[in-house]
């Protein structure tokens, strides 16, 4: 199986938010166990980047986390062709919709995310990581 992994999960993770952490963090632990193919988009690196930054006032650490996170995770890059669909797939959020047109491009199986709803008119099914993590047992 491959996957997309959106921002607010790996947010999860970090920031150990309840009641999201577990599942967040099974996903983490399933992706370094080799269970499943992952990515993160690059546009999610840059956002998660600006967002730890500000949590950590380090670019040292910074670095460190964003490191560790692409070393378990892959680096899906958005093309130009992504951006341009995006702007005509129907998706109201373009943010949403950049990621879900680079994971229909990369045949990703899923977009793990809280907000399923965003991604309502996506070509990728969207799951939460619970609906996830039952689908690899």
């Amino acid at each position: 199986m491959k996957a997309i992994i959106d921002t607010c999960v790996i947010l999860d993770y970090l920031q150990n938010r309840e009641p999201f952490f577990d599942d967040a963090l099974n996903i983490a632990i399933g992706r370094a166990n080799r269970e499943y193919e992952a990515y993160l988009t690059a546009a999610s690196l840059t956002d998660l980047y600006y967002i730890i930054h500000r949590h950590t006032h380090s670019s040292i650490e910074t670095h460190k986390i964003i490191d560790k996170l692409t070393q378990l995770f892959g680096v899906a890059d958005s093309y130009a062709e992504d951006c341009i669909n995006a702007l005509h797939n129907g998706m109201s959020d373009y943010e949403d919709a950049v990621m879900s047109e680079t994971a229909y491009r990369i045949k990703a199986d899923y977009i793990i995310t809280r907000n399923e709803k965003d991604y309502s008119k996506s070509k990728v099914p969207a799951i939460t990581p619970g609906e996830f993590l039952t689908k690899l047992k």
